[in-house]
């Protein structure tokens, strides 16, 4: 989009591109989202950012009115598999804070000066303004939907310093942090199913009692078919880690986390509005979710990680439109606008369940997964680690080549993803984890299909054999869940 087609997009205040640009007023030092509901500025008066941190870095502070630091994440960056998209996944899941500039370029392969470089040169922020965009987020919802000191939600949302988090949230949201507490919207009076009038954003306002773990509105743009997602979830869930609760329409969908500083539980609610077709035009939605965090530090990992798993940060208007012109997929896409093509909350953990099946999985979560300090209900295990599996399998998992799959399949997949051969974490480069993937040995290519579209999150991803053509690319992620919703594709 150039500059005229981004303000036509901001005069018709079209939620479609919220997260994708942001909008700085000059007259006013306030920056928005595109659906701001607030009245247009003139052009003259208008500067376009790619990013949060690029309109912050400029000295535009957040609007009150639309929160445009937590809007759907832009869907570039799950499509591009370059150093920037996986840069920016690498810094949404936390790894500038926990490892530093220096430690996202080691993963990245390039030098620190070279990951500044091209961040700052296409998106007008490098990784610390990025970062510190982030952070700052992440403290608006503590400080707005839980009763923890101030102090700790400093420390607890990455900053070196009480000062530094004061200092930002002033500069950010041109309020001081008990102002922010003070002003915090109230839960409403009545269900959060009535439909917006605009997109909600993450962390807009309490879902719940603070008791009952940090709650947030998971933000998405455009249609959601909650339904085939949460069919997905329940036919997969592996019990001790996972379950999915009630009546179709009204399901809670809770799993155990595995984080850098600690653990976590996490409760997700189906949205019994998504399954009444497509919400207004050029509007989204929400998931009301509880994260029960044993570490604060894991917010932004954790609600990342989530999102990736209800492919919250998708462009359902560009992939509906090239999918939709097919005549053998517009039917479907009529049918279900807005499917999705769900992640992973973890993607080692996916990649061993795709190898091994249901059931095989909850023999190896009873076995060797980590029990948790505090169960909650039927959730009671943490899926267990690479490494664990990998000891494990020295003695009684078949590792010689001679021996069947799947127990040398598995020997092969945790050996390779405790020791780094196989990375699968959120920056890893997708061709190269496939080849390392087919280099294992029994790993089959339908399996190395799936790990590719849900463990590393690639959009565009055809299992071996299917009547799936090129002329859907770059979306034949999507395309395959067409075809499996409508029944013309078996489940891998």
């Amino acid at each position: 989009m150039d500059e005229d087609s981004r303000y036509e997009a901001v005069r018709s205040r079209d939620g479609r591109f919220d997260g994708e640009f942001f909008f700085g007023v000059a007259t006013t030092g306030i920056y928005c989202r595109p659906s701001c509901p607030a009245v247009t500025p003139k052009r003259r008066n208008v500067r376009f950012f790619m990013t949060a941190a690029a309109a912050q870095g400029s000295g535009f502070r957040a609007c009150r009115r639309c929160r445009p630091d937590a809007v759907p994440g832009s869907a570039e960056w799950n499509v591009r598999a370059d150093v920037v998209g996986r840069a920016m996944r690498l810094i949404g899941d936390g790894v500038v804070d926990r490892e530093g500039v220096a430690g996202l370029a080691v993963r990245l392969g390039y030098s620190a000066r070279q990951v500044q470089r091209q961040l700052t040169a296409e998106l007008g922020a490098g990784p610390v303004a990025l970062a510190r965009a982030q952070r700052a987020h992440t403290a608006r919802v503590l400080v707005q939907t839980t009763d923890l000191p101030i102090t700790e939600i400093a420390f607890a949302s990455g900053f070196a310093s009480v000062r530094q988090f004061n200092d930002t949230i002033r500069a950010v949201y041109a309020s001081t942090p008990s102002e922010l507490r003070t002003n915090a919207p109230q839960p409403p009076a009545k269900s959060l199913a009535k439909e917006p009038d605009s997109a909600p954003a993450d962390g807009a306002g309490p879902t719940a009692e603070p008791s009952a773990g940090i709650p947030l509105r998971l933000a998405h743009r455009g249609p959601y078919q909650s339904a085939a997602v949460f069919d997905l979830l329940q036919r997969e869930a592996v019990p001790g880690i996972e379950e999915v609760t009630g009546i179709p329409g009204r399901r809670t969908y809770r799993r155990t986390l595995r984080l850098p500083y600690g653990t976590g539980i996490v409760a997700v609610d189906e949205r019994p509005g998504t399954l009444k077709g497509v919400p207004r035009p050029h509007t989204g939605g929400w998931l009301d979710a509880r994260l029960h965090l044993t570490d604060h530090r894991d917010l932004t990992t954790a609600v990342q990680r989530l999102r990736r798993l209800f492919d919250l940060d998708a462009d359902p208007y560009a992939v509906d439109e090239r999918l939709g012109a097919d005549p053998r997929l517009g039917p479907l896409v009529a049918a279900r606008p807005g499917l999705r093509s769900p992640g992973a909350a973890d993607p080692e953990e996916l990649a061993v369940r795709a190898l091994v099946g249901r059931a095989e999985s909850e023999r190896l979560v009873r076995r060797h997964g980590r029990t948790l300090d505090v169960p909650s209900g039927s959730l009671t295990h943490l899926f267990p680690e690479p490494s664990v599996l990998a000891e494990a399998a020295t003695g009684d998992t078949p590792v010689a080549p001679d021996e069947p799959a799947p127990g040398n399949a598995l020997a092969g997949l945790v050996a390779a993803l405790a020791d780094g051969t196989v990375r699968l974490d959120v920056g890893a480069d997708r061709d190269d984890a496939q080849a390392a993937l087919v280099a294992l040995p029994c790993m089959d290519a339908a399996t190395v299909a799936v790990i590719r579209a849900r463990a590393l999150g690639d959009p565009d991803v055809a299992p071996p054999g299917a009547d799936i053509p090129d002329a859907w690319r770059p979306w034949r992620s999507y395309a395959v869940q067409h075809l499996l919703a409508a029944g013309e594709l078996e489940s891998p």
